[in-house]
């Protein structure tokens, strides 16, 4: 009888023990669920988001719903691309909570084709593009969508903003092009909310009067920008100063050398606290003099800004860069088909500077382009955004360029000076290059303008000074009309020009400091693809068996010592008293 109580009272204990533990792992499911945390261990901290990220997700004030369109049987990339951006939003919520709502959704799904076909149509309409898929029988590995939509859209603050989420940057392998998507995807999404939570677009002018590029080659510099921004045109040459309503402004391309009245009013406008984007060119040179002519002279323009940014710590040198990592031109010999060459003055410049506006960017094509160099400057820190390759020279002014210097071979030793600078960032408190330079009566004329003459900033503005050639235009044909800005038709190319252009007006203009996330890379760790595919059913064998040879060898010696510590021992027979 004794017996039959200490066994139900064992009983009644370990229910108790396994009710009390199921309860505690339910609660601590449940907290997981609302607060939970995590070490990143990554080389490249892929899981760690960067502060200005962090800030703007815990300020957001209104809820952000994320419709995202990667949902369906893909091919293997596009299912770590799914993941990738199902971990990132994860993070979003961690930090904004109920203020990030996503969803991925497949839009096509249940339609026939009338109905899929209005679905591309509306999401056309919203931005959202198709991405047809190659498809495969269904098997193991195989997939069976036709198409994809790789894209998020964000509705946020009475506002809507389609995210590129897989971009298809050229002469990346597949694996690269997902990497190089994960690392920008904080970045993409970061931004999106960003510029919908900003209470007033960021104004830009761009500067006319001094034969600044305008017409069709800007067709597309002046119909991208006003989607982010309010863009105005300003006349120089007919303004008493460049109004501090703008945020920035941008100089591209003048030809036309710029008088004393007209560099104190960018003087001023950088010293109260402006910010600037320059290209500029020291030299007259251009592809359609070559036109009439197998040869022309490259001279300079005389754009008297020399002093002006000497002054700010950098100078436009009189040369052109010359370079064996090229454009190549088109030839036509005997009015056949345009055959293409190694043109040396059309460099093709790479991105390799740590810095967010050209961070994890591709390359960038450029035109007849001048050298930079940077001017010792007290406060003044200069960033080198875009540079010639390893095989690069320089050739002073005047320059004879000379399409027969395509018949003959260039060698590599040839080209001594390498990695010449052709954009730099420069920052800080500038100091006015008219400092001692105005005359008393000038400077009581301007008081009496109500115009305020500044010697010194009083908080770090900025500037970016481009010397490559025609890296904001683009070019147009009578069949095609206008193209994209860093499309080589001639090769069929697309470049990164238009997201250095973005990148720049962008870091120039927003102080939250958002772009800080573009300086994330993904490192590539891949598989030896021969030798798994060799060794697949060894691994498949060792994942299933060894994790359950794990738990049978633990059980089996729970088992036997537990038997060994309870197991009763054999009665002794006393012998009697």
């Amino acid at each position: 009888m004794a017996k039959d109580q200490q066994k139900n009272h064992r009983q009644k204990q370990a229910l108790i023990r396994i009710i009390i533990m199921a309860g505690i792992l339910l609660c601590v499911n449940v907290l997981a669920s609302y607060f939970h945390s995590g070490i990143d261990l990554t080389q490249e901290k892929r899981f760690t988001l960067t502060e200005p990220t962090k800030k703007l997700l815990r300020n957001m004030k209104e809820v952000a719903v994320i419709d995202v369109y990667l949902k369906g049987k893909f091919p293997a990339e596009l299912q770590r691309m799914q993941e990738a951006v199902r971990e990132r939003l994860a993070s979003f919520k961690d930090l904004a909570g109920n203020k990030i709502i996503y969803r991925f959704i497949n839009p096509i799904e249940g339609k026939d084709d009338k109905g899929q076909k209005q679905v591309v149509r509306d999401l056309y309409q919203k931005g959202v593009m198709v991405m047809p898929l190659n498809k495969k029988d269904d098997d193991e590995e195989g997939y069976s969508m036709k198409i994809c939509f790789p894209y998020a859209l964000i509705q946020y603050n009475g506002r809507e903003m389609p995210v590129l989420l897989l971009e298809n940057p050229p002469g990346k392998t597949p694996a690269e092009k997902i990497s190089y998507a994960e690392a920008n995807l904080e970045y993409k999404f970061a931004h999106a909310l960003n510029e919908m939570n900003r209470p007033d677009v960021a104004r830009i002018a761009y500067i006319t009067g001094n034969g600044e590029a305008m017409g069709i080659k800007t067709m597309d510099l002046l119909s991208t920008l006003p989607r982010y921004y309010t863009l105005d045109t300003v006349d120089l040459t007919h303004t008493l100063q460049i109004s501090l309503a703008y945020d920035a402004i941008i100089i591209n391309q003048p030809t036309i050398p710029f008088t004393g009245p007209e560099k104190l009013k960018i003087d001023q406008y950088l010293i109260h606290g402006g910010h600037i984007l320059w290209q500029a060119n020291s030299l007259n040179a251009s592809l359609d003099s070559l036109a009439h002519s197998p040869q022309f002279l490259a001279l300079e323009y005389g754009l008297q800004l020399d002093d002006l940014l000497y002054k700010y710590g950098i100078r436009i040198n009189n040369d052109l860069v010359e370079d064996m990592q090229n454009i190549p031109i088109g030839r036509t010999y005997n009015g056949g088909s345009p055959e293409l060459h190694p043109w040396v003055y059309f460099p093709k410049l790479n991105p390799i500077a740590e810095h967010p506006i050209v961070k994890n960017m591709d390359f960038v094509m450029s035109g007849f382009s001048n050298s930079l160099d940077t001017i010792r400057t007290p406060g003044i820190k200069k960033t080198v955004l875009l540079q010639s390759s390893k095989y690069s020279r320089t050739s002073g002014a005047p320059v004879r360029v000379s399409l027969s210097m395509m018949n003959y071979p260039l060698k590599n030793e040839m080209f001594n000076k390498p990695y010449r600078p052709v954009a730099v960032l420069l920052e800080g408190k500038f100091r006015s290059a008219y400092m001692g330079l105005l005359a008393p009566e000038y400077l009581r004329l301007m008081d009496s303008l109500k115009q305020t003459f500044k010697l010194t900033c009083d908080s770090p503005t900025s500037m970016i000074v481009v010397s490559a050639g025609d890296i904001f235009s683009n070019d147009y044909t009578t069949k095609d009309g206008v193209l994209a800005m860093g499309y080589y038709r001639f090769t069929g190319e697309y470049f990164a020009n238009k997201d250095f252009l973005l990148n720049c007006i962008e870091y120039l203009t927003d102080r939250s400091g958002v772009l800080e996330a573009r300086s994330k890379e993904i490192k590539l760790r891949l598989l030896d693809n021969g030798r798994a595919k060799e060794e697949k059913s060894m691994w498949q064998f060792i994942n299933v068996s060894v994790p359950v040879a794990i738990v049978l060898v633990f059980a089996s010696c729970y088992l036997f010592f537990r038997k060994r510590r309870y197991e009763s021992k054999p009665n002794e027979i006393k012998p009697a008293g």
